[in-house]
């Protein structure tokens, strides 16, 4: 096993950095070179053309971005299980206890949303 230095990881902090100077600089850029020409009809709230009514903080429930971040949560960890799947056989024993372990978490998450009632809808 190879033992990483702190010098191995300079092109890494390099190129990190060089990405973090570019969006800086471009949002500089686009902030003091743009146009600023401001108006009434241009500062208005517009929605595909059409003009917005009512107020946009209208109250919405809570179960819907309860169900979303369910899903993208549920949805993250089964992605973590293809690559299990995939190497299966060179993981042996351990890798299969694991993974045992990790669906023992991953179920005993979905009981507790069930048990709280969070998928029910009145």
């Amino acid at each position: 096993m190879k033992e990483y230095l702190p010098s191995d990881y300079l092109p890494l902090v390099v190129q990190l950095g060089i990405a973090v100077a570019f969006v800086v600089f471009t949002m500089l850029a686009t902030h003091l070179l743009g146009p600023k020409r401001n108006s009434k009809i241009k500062d208005a709230a517009w929605e595909c053309g059409i003009e917005a009514q009512g107020d946009a903080r209208a109250p919405i429930s809570i179960k819907y971005f309860l169900v979303a971040i369910l899903f993208v949560l549920f949805d993250i960890e089964i992605i973590f299980m293809y690559p299990w799947a995939v190497n299966f056989r060179e993981l042996g024993l351990t890798g299969f206890i694991e993974m045992i372990l990790f669906m023992a978490l991953l179920l005993s998450g979905f009981y507790y949303v069930i048990k709280k009632g969070v998928l029910k809808w009145e």
